[in-house]
């Protein structure tokens, strides 16, 4: 690992805007290295003469290398948005290659102005600003081509990286330097009908996966350079606990240890490599005041959110009278649903890389919130954030954990190098992340509906109980409204189920429990599609209807959620006999822009649900990269499925009961079931890939039990009475 990349990093400024809608293109480029660890800058310069914005540059040897301003953690941006630049570029795709932006002003997300990944978003967020500095640059390289050739730009044609006009012909790569020389254009490049897509809707091979399959691509774990050293915290077994007292003394007298110190969330041993810095920390003695958490018990808390469920909460959506025609409804259907708190989990366990010296911070990690990351950094460090230098790599899986409003993994890494005074790459184990991260909240869901005399509801009233994940964070004034977390209610406030009535309630209790709370992949939808689906399908089977044909009904002011529905229907082939000992059940949900519907076959084996076959079919208006939005419709049920057939964390006495993938299950290869994606042809507002697949699937799971057992079950993760 070169260890020097910003003391040499190359700064080309052109001023400059495009104005179009409002968009304004940044022309801050440095000259960033792939994976932080590329040739010299003055080499990869000469190798990039044109820098017509800050997402792409041209080489004399024709590679067009596109600046990812999100971060890739396997969610396939770092194909899908250089399809977006390469068509509008009529690149020719074999020459694109792709980096991670460093963090600046420039890569700022379109919609939060921060620079960070999340949200299902990366795409839409793009959509624009991605194309129009691929025609931005384009249009140069035309310029370019007509003077040499002689001919008016109208007369200069593009197509897989070549200009052509006068008769006459030029590679990108030998109009770069002419093209560098041009002015920035005064107006926005045109940008393509979608008539004339030749890269956007076809479905394409990823880029990453040739470096990652021959396990060349970097990720935060893989960095390494000499004088490195590697650290483990020791942190309160109890959140909210605190140091009292330590003893070093056995920790440094392990082989390689080379320092204990002191760091507001614990103590780190700092260490050669990883597994003395372990030992290191078992042998260390700490004392531990454990705080007011340390009676945390999550029977309990349930209790406590069950009493407060039997109050009025905040109001989240509201139309009507539903206590008034609920008192005077014939028939109600009542039910309560719980969910539990998750952690992320993800395969590369969290780690970051911290080197301060007299030019300021370089900071190595996977991280999904470089501004953020930046800022905390550079008030730990009295810096300004520009003196703090991001290098994103890989992520091995984010769903959430690589974006906390705190950067903790980031901020303490940071402390442990500033306490060390030396280079030091601080680790956390799975076992620390499951015991001390960040949890997807627990929820408890009471819902009382009325019904007509063909049991369709006609009043809804809906409270739910569990933490608010914004409350506290910066995002609070914007994502917080009259004690609404809006992440909260998510899938229920706005469900068409409940807004079309005239009589409605949905009210949110918020409590603070002590427990550290996160977004985590598809945040509220994750467990509020579960309890909504589930409810619909209470309601149809309570009127005898069929539950495709009952919630088309219900649907039928909503075309893409119905056209989801139809689809999802007709491939499962739903209406015909299912394999005997087999269950179908469907799940029809609108998140992040995009609307599903999967349908689940499942099975009962040795006591346990076997989940066969899933179809999903999915309406997130333009697919980029069809091939990207199946990939991510698989992952995202393989995700969902983990939580829910397995995934609960739990609190006694305070700690944290599970650890690893051993006691926190997550869905093992052998338990993937046959996953068909099928997209419905679309030119509606773009929506979001990576979270909504997780949304559905626990319901239609749930469901499909149902039809097959009879047995409702209304809590995560689905255990079947004996």
């Amino acid at each position: 690992m070169n260890a020097t990349p910003l003391a040499t990093r190359r700064q080309f400024l052109k001023a400059g805007a495009l104005a179009g809608g409002g968009l304004v293109v940044g022309f801050l480029i440095p000259g960033a290295r792939r994976f932080a660890m590329a040739e010299p800058a003055a080499a990869a310069a000469a190798a990039a003469p044109f820098v017509p914005n800050a997402f792409v540059r041209i080489g004399e040897d024709d590679s067009v290398t596109v600046l990812l301003a999100h971060s890739e953690m396997g969610q396939g941006i770092w194909t899908g948005l250089a399809m977006l630049i390469a068509e509008e570029l009529d690149a020719d795709w074999s020459k694109i290659r792709v980096e991670h932006a460093p963090a600046a002003p420039a890569y700022a997300h379109t919609a939060f102005g921060a620079q960070m990944t999340g949200g299902s978003t990366s795409i839409w967020s793009e959509f624009d600003r991605y194309r129009q500095a691929g025609a931005t640059a384009r249009a140069l390289l035309v310029q370019a081509a007509a003077q040499r050739f002689g001919v008016p730009a109208t007369e200069v044609t593009t197509a897989n990286g070549v200009a052509s006009g006068g008769g006459k012909s030029a590679r990108y790569g030998e109009l770069a330097a002419e093209a560098a020389k041009l002015p920035a254009p005064a107006a926005a490049a045109a940008l393509k009908d979608a008539k004339d897509w030749k890269i956007i809707g076809k479905p394409t091979k990823r880029l990453d996966t040739p470096e990652k399959i021959t396990g060349k691509a970097k990720f935060g774990m893989d960095v390494q350079f000499e004088g490195l050293l590697t650290a483990v915290v020791a942190r309160p077994p109890v959140f909210g606990g605190t140091v009292k007292s330590f003893d070093a003394s056995a920790a440094k007298a392990v082989a390689g240890v080379r320092d204990v110190v002191q760091v507001p969330t614990g103590v780190a041993v700092v260490a050669d490599h990883y597994w003395a810095a372990k030992l290191g920390r078992d042998a260390l003695k700490v004392e531990w005041d454990l705080g007011p958490n340390a009676g945390l018990d999550t029977a309990k808390l349930r209790e406590e959110f069950r009493k407060l469920a039997a109050t009025p909460g905040a109001v989240a959506a509201q139309a009507g009278d539903a206590a008034a025609a609920l008192a005077k409804a014939g028939k109600t259907v009542d039910a309560e649903y719980n969910v539990p708190y998750l952690a992320h989990a993800p395969m590369e366990p969290l780690n970051c890389t911290v080197k301060i010296d007299a030019s300021g911070c370089d900071i190595w990690t996977g991280t999904q919130f470089q501004t953020v990351d930046q800022q905390v950094a550079a008030g730990i460090l009295g810096l300004k954030p520009e003196q703090v230098r991001i290098h994103t790599l890989f992520l091995g899986g984010g769903f959430g954990r690589r974006a906390t409003p705190t950067s903790d993994f980031v901020s303490e890494a940071v402390q442990v190098a500033k306490a060390a005074g030396k280079p030091v790459k601080t680790v956390w184990s799975r076992e620390d992340d499951v015991r001390g991260g960040y949890y997807r909240p627990m929820y408890l869901q009471q819902a009382r509906v009325a019904v007509d005399a063909e049991g369709y509801p006609v009043a809804w009233q809906h409270r739910m109980v569990g933490q608010s994940i914004i409350m506290g964070t910066p995002f609070e004034a914007m994502m917080v409204k009259n004690g609404v977390d809006a992440t909260s209610v998510e899938g229920v406030a706005d469900s068409p189920y409940v807004k079309d009535l005239p009589n409605h309630r949905v009210e949110l209790h918020s409590p603070k429990t002590g427990i550290p709370v996160l977004w985590w992949r598809s945040v509220g939808h994750s467990y509020n599609a579960f309890v909504m689906e589930s409810l619909i399908d209470e309601l149809a089977h309570a009127a005898g209807k069929d539950p495709v044909e009952y919630r088309r009904a219900l649907l039928k002011a909503h075309p893409r959620h119905l056209a989801a529905l139809n689809l999802a229907a007709e491939k499962a082939g739903w209406g015909s006999p299912v394999e005997k000992g087999r269950g179908r059940g469907v799940a029809v949900h609108e998140s992040f822009g995009s609307f599903l519907a999967q349908i689940a076959e499942v099975s009962v084996e040795n006591g346990a649900i076997r989940v066969h076959k899933v179809v999903c079919a999915i309406d997130c208006g333009v697919a980029v990269n069809p091939e990207g939005v199946r990939a991510q419709m698989e992952s995202g049920i393989a995700f969902g499925l983990g939580a829910a057939l397995h995934s609960e964390l739990s609190f006694q006495d305070g700690r944290v009961q599970q650890s690893n993938y051993h006691d926190y299950r997550v869905l093992r290869i052998n338990e993937m079931p046959v996953v068909e994606v099928h997209i419905v042809p679309s030119t509606e507002r773009m929506g979001g890939a990576g979270e909504p697949g997780t949304a559905p699937v626990a319901p239609a799971v749930a469901n499909a039990v149902y039809a097959l057992t009879g047995q409702r079950l209304r809590e995560l993760p689905l255990r079947l009475k004996a």
